[in-house]
């Protein structure tokens, strides 16, 4: 089944219900204008789109980049890409500049589909863009050489039948992050979406009655497929830290959202606002926050907002997700544990996910019969494997190597995460492989020791870093690194005192300063380790 088919039918059976909601600006009140698709309208632009690729030669296997914002007409020219058979290649554009190029080169795409910045881009790296033959703008009119796709669509049938694909075809390209290494393109078929789309819905107990607001934009993608409503929010998706929290607030009241779902970045500022200002969001059932972990205070937050809902954590990455689930009065539930160490609580895995605890090794695995599972409460890799999981990276078959386990016909993979397996069988994560410290034959987890530390009232964040020996950064909520030798005197010895009440941190004497600690581009919260460890810092003495 080719995913755009979930649109078409959709659109059968809701014609007149909205699919896609978009601010257009403001009236003289300052109140939001919307502008909006409904389904059969949403249906017709992607068979427009369609026709319009077609007539300019893409065919079926081409890869195709697409550098639109989100509008009314990013998920129509999502699904026109999926219903012609082409392959879109998704990279956040907020990953960094060298990144950034270096994914688009290596994966070769023919076509380009961009506003016109986009363009200016390939002007100034022709190399880069080198295998594009088909350049289309994202505008009325045609700029440096690339059509209009608008204008070039405008006046095509409204009728398309979707090209047939396998359940196993190449179907997207979509870059991680490349927080711990070089972003990698991980392969997704169209049976890998409709499975995901499946799982959430199952998952967040969603019907078409629900309203989306996705801070996200490819997490459109799956609400429109279930026949939900979807506001875009009016804020720059590569800047989740910078969205205006007023802004937000209107759209989920003014729209009646009931799902909303991004980087906690957005979030934290929605939560603060609407405590300091007493508002309730009580149309908001489901706040879904990924791609970091999640702070008590943010739950706390929301649990005062949410008058009729619950935030939710749902674990996974881009190779493999959702995996497991956990509701924010769950975690609230256990926040001692959370503070003393344990890790962060990431709930039972889904019922389609299987999830093993296995011995952590350095090494490529395999087979599944070379794994060594350990029992609950131990400390090893996530092993997953789902319909969800992904077979392998674009090209890249040394990091498909490290990365799977096979298992006959199926996959199993390495999340590159450390954390163990309760005897409820809920797992909590203990950080990323990449980042634990081993110091005389004893291993350090991030995350462990970060929430000891992050005890103190004056500390906004601490990181687990490695210097001579292992020890901790500190960014204080005053972002202070200029203290006298009293204040610095008071506040070391206060850190060595939590520190000794935990036997995993009771060792840590090195602490040093950061004024701001610098932060992953996608979602602007995950501490950027890397860069972290290049940076000079102040010695807590």
């Amino acid at each position: 089944m080719n995913v755009a088919d979930q649109i078409t039918e959709v659109a059968k059976l809701f014609p007149h219900k909205r699919s896609v909601v978009a601010t257009d600006g403001k009236d003289r009140f300052g109140k939001y204008r919307y502008v909006h698709y409904t389904f059969e309208q949403l249906e017709s632009k992607i068979n427009q789109f369609s026709n319009a690729l077609v007539d300019v030669g893409v065919k079926k296997g081409d890869k195709a980049l697409l550098f639109v914002k989100p509008c009314l007409d990013f998920s129509a020219l999502v699904f026109a890409l999926f219903k012609v058979g082409a392959v879109p290649v998704l990279i956040d554009p907020g990953m960094g500049r060298k990144p950034f190029l270096r994914a688009l080169e290596s994966c070769g795409p023919r076509i380009m589909i961009g506003i016109p910045k986009a363009h200016v881009l390939r002007r100034l790296f022709p190399k880069v863009f080198k295998s594009v033959e088909i350049y289309l703008n994202y505008g009325n009119k045609s700029f440096l050489g690339a059509k209009s796709i608008l204008a070039l669509s405008s006046n095509k049938s409204q009728s398309f039948e979707s090209v047939e694909v396998e359940a196993n075809e190449l179907g997207a390209i979509l870059f991680t992050s490349g927080g711990t290494g070089r972003p990698k393109g991980v392969e997704y078929t169209h049976d890998i979406f409709i499975s995901q789309t499946k799982a959430l819905k199952e998952e967040f107990k969603l019907t078409k009655e629900d309203v989306d607001c996705p801070g996200f934009p490819l997490f459109a993608m799956f609400t429109l497929s279930m026949g939900m409503t979807s506001c875009i929010p009016d804020m720059d998706p590569s800047r989740p830290s910078e969205a205006c929290p007023k802004s937000l607030e209107k759209i989920i009241k003014d729209q009646s959202v009931t799902f909303a779902a991004g980087s906690p970045a957005i979030w934290k500022n929605l939560g603060e606002y609407c405590v300091s200002e007493n508002i309730l969001l009580p149309t908001l059932r489901s706040l879904v926050m990924f791609g970091a972990p999640i702070s008590i205070e943010l739950h706390e937050l929301f649990s005062k907002a949410l008058p009729n809902g619950d935030t939710f954590t749902p674990y996974g990455a881009t190779e493999s997700l959702p995996v497991a689930n956990a509701m924010g009065s769950a975690v609230l539930e256990r926040k001692e544990q959370i503070r003393s160490g344990k890790g962060v609580y990431l709930g039972r895995p889904l019922s389609s996910v299987d999830v093993k605890v296995i011995a952590d090794v350095e090494e490529a695995i395999e087979s599944i019969s070379d794994i060594k599972e350990l029992p609950n409460n131990e400390i090893g890799e996530f092993l997953v494997k789902s319909r969800t999981t992904t077979k392998g990276y674009y090209q890249m078959p040394e990091k498909t190597k490290l990365a799977k386990v096979y298992d006959g016909e199926s996959v199993w993979h390495r999340m590159g995460d450390v954390g163990h397996k309760d005897e409820d069988g809920n797992l909590w994560f203990l950080g990323r492989k990449a980042h634990k410290i081993v110091h005389e034959e004893k291993s350090h987890y991030s995350i462990s020791i970060e929430s000891i530390f992050n005890q103190h009232p004056e500390v906004e964040k601490s990181a687990l870093i490695s210097k001579e020996v292992p020890s901790i950064a500190i960014q204080r909520k005053d972002a202070s690194i200029s203290l006298t030798k009293a204040q610095a005197n008071l506040f070391l010895n206060e850190l060595l005192e939590i520190g000794k009440k935990y036997g995993h941190t009771k060792d840590f004497e090195q602490f040093y300063l950061c004024s701001k600690f610098p932060v992953d581009v996608r979602h602007n919260i995950k501490i950027d380790r890397k860069r972290l460890g290049e940076m000079k810092l102040e010695r807590l003495r």
